[in-house]
């Protein structure tokens, strides 16, 4: 996935410093520690542009488990009223986790859900991807438009105007790392267009501007979020990311299920990034965003898992499975192909997070983010003619091994730290107690 989607056979990577110091073929140079990857497909480590690690703690949980997007919000947002600085930190550390063995290296997180009292969510959970040593790209996310005035959250969970901008300013400032391979950048994240205010939509736009750092939102994602917009702003998505300034490259969306041609054109010329979310759109059934078509305009095309309440699985692999298939449903059958979502799943997600060159490539001067994929057994006999075909067509799998900045977060399919288990106790018990609240 360099510049030139080289494809290399009987390959080596040299780490050196967390970074990647050469690339060849045939007899590797000297090392002191060598990774045997024989009969396996190596690649840059999978980027995960869009995630909500909080909601792992109500995976698959009944009442919402056939909602629309609306109904399944409404419904869990009491749930949501929850949440602490232990959950949030215990529920990102095993969703990070959950991801590492798909083979991602690189997580963003839209945290949104700020309650009264609850602490410094963002804090807690970057403290869980220092702890498991996966690179982050958390977003302080929020809402302010509760019930009251026309939204959906409930009032307890929305912040102040002010208060929104005060705690973005300083979660970059007490966060954000601006350095070449940096394990941890900070983005403004205001939820949706159903949840936020439109000054706060520009407020943020301002202060992404003066910091310097990303945007994020949901956008487009199903017709209801179409149907509110006409309603509440007299116009389209695309037209209200326009007037409230977020139509620039420092801007991702999430999901842009629903845009049409002109509104595609518009997105590519403005190189905004997409994070593609296959199997939350289907659970919610939201749709099928036009993929193909996106990346024709100019749009930088990544993969989302999204979070764990809707898609339920929080699998790299999965998801770009999920995006080669509904390519070729959505755009002909040579259309989705496992080399376009690979690039989508690596390169595509590094344009969304600005870091092309440095994430989601192997080339000389990019970061040392691995991920090993063994291509034996009795899911891949007989797939001998493309190991990369092969490796998402086949499956399903796992990453043998996952490396971050070249050390090892997965070995052998199994997660490195010795936390695991442990927190797994935690995060069972935390989850429990989320959901027995929505019954009192």
């Amino acid at each position: 996935m360099d510049n030139n989607r080289r494809e290399i056979s009987d390959g080596w990577v040299a780490i050196t410093g967390g970074f990647v110091s050469a690339i060849g073929s045939g007899l590797p140079p000297a090392a002191k520690q060598v990774v045997d990857a024989t009969d396996c497909l190596v690649t840059p480590g999978l980027v995960n542009t869009h995630h909500h690690l909080y909601q792992n703690l109500t995976r698959a949980f009944p009442p919402m488990t056939n909602a629309p997007l609306f109904g399944w919000l409404q419904t869990l947002y009491p749930l949501w009223r929850t949440l602490d600085e232990e959950s949030a930190n215990v529920s990102a550390w095993v969703g990070l986790a959950e991801l590492a063995l798909s083979g991602c290296t690189t997580s963003t997180d839209h945290l949104y859900v700020h309650p009264a009292g609850a602490g410094d969510l963002l804090s807690a959970e970057i403290a869980a991807a220092r702890d498991i040593g996966v690179r982050f790209h958390p977003t302080r996310g929020s809402m302010s438009l509760s019930i009251k005035d026309g939204g959906l959250p409930p009032d307890d969970v929305v912040q102040d105007h002010d208060v929104i901008l005060e705690e973005s300013a300083r979660a970059v400032s007490t966060h954000h790392d601006r350095s070449r391979g940096a394990m941890v950048r900070v983005a403004l994240a205001p939820c949706s267009p159903f949840s936020v205010t439109k000054k706060l939509m520009i407020d943020s736009a301002e202060l992404a501007e003066k910091l310097d750092v990303r945007l994020h939102t949901h956008f487009a994602e199903n017709s209801e979020d179409d149907a509110f917009s006409l309603a509440t702003f007299g116009c389209r998505p695309m037209d209200y990311l326009e007037e409230v300034g977020w139509c620039s490259d420092r801007t991702w969306l999430a999901h842009c299920v629903m845009p049409n041609h002109e509104e595609i054109q518009r997105l590519g010329a403005a190189r905004i990034g997409v994070a593609h979310c296959p199997s939350s759109n289907l659970i919610l059934s939201s749709g099928v965003a036009p993929v193909i078509d996106l990346i024709a305009a100019g749009v930088h095309v990544g993969i989302g898992v999204d979070g764990s309440s809707s898609a339920d699985s929080a699998s790299m692999w999965l998801e770009a499975r999920q995006a080669m298939l509904l390519a070729k449903l959505r755009s002909g059958a040579g259309a989705g192909t496992a080399r376009m979502a690979l690039e989508c799943a690596t390169r595509g997600g590094a344009g969304c997070l600005g870091r092309i060159g440095e994430i989601g490539e192997l080339s000389v001067g990019s970061v040392g983010d691995v991920a090993i994929w063994s291509l034996t057994g009795p899911a891949f006999a007989g797939a001998i003619a493309d190991p990369i075909e092969a490796w998402l067509r086949c499956g399903p799998v796992s990453a043998r091994d996952t490396i971050v900045h070249g050390k090892h977060v997965v070995r052998d399919h199994a997660i490195v730290s010795a936390k695991l288990e442990s927190m797994l106790k935690s995060h069972a018990k935390l989850a429990h107690r989320m959901q027995q609240h929505a019954t009192k």
